[in-house]
């Protein structure tokens, strides 16, 4: 008597029901990290600001060693201003420059409207103060490395 031969051969492949899970798990796990990773570019480019600002620090003491106080225009060329850019490198950032006397002078990067960093939330301003004797650099938090 002949015998019938039932084995069964190594399917190939996935089936439909397995790639339908892998792609909700992959769906679940990018909809959490995609927040996160958009903060972190924010943060990233909050370094933006950052070095604006402290070009605009350095020079208004490169200004000061040389006026009797510190320049009140940002962007006029000098000898009527410090001939810096209204606009971050990056773009993500607009300067203004107020409160400009001998005694010194607040500088705000504020982020720009309709750009990421418009969503930076708390550090969508961030300020130098300098004083006689002191340099506030406000809020703190958006400042830490």
């Amino acid at each position: 008597m002949a015998q019938a031969n039932f084995s069964r051969t190594a399917s190939r492949g996935f089936t439909l029901v397995e790639v339908a899970a892998a792609l909700a798990i992959a769906a679940v796990v990018a909809g959490m990290a995609y927040p996160s990773y958009l903060a972190q570019v924010r943060k990233t480019r909050r370094t933006d600001a950052l070095v604006a600002l402290m070009q605009v620090e350095q020079a208004q003491e490169r200004w000061r060693s040389t006026h009797a106080s510190y320049a009140a225009e940002l962007n006029a060329a000098p000898p009527l201003g410090l001939g810096l850019s209204a606009v971050s490198a990056g773009g993500f950032y607009r300067l203004s420059l107020t409160a400009a006397g001998a005694a010194g002078y607040v500088v705000t990067a504020t982020a720009v409207a309709g750009r990421s960093q418009a969503a930076d939330s708390g550090c969508t301003a961030l300020m130098v103060t300098v004083s006689p004797g002191s340099v506030q650099r406000t809020p703190q938090a958006c400042w830490s490395r």
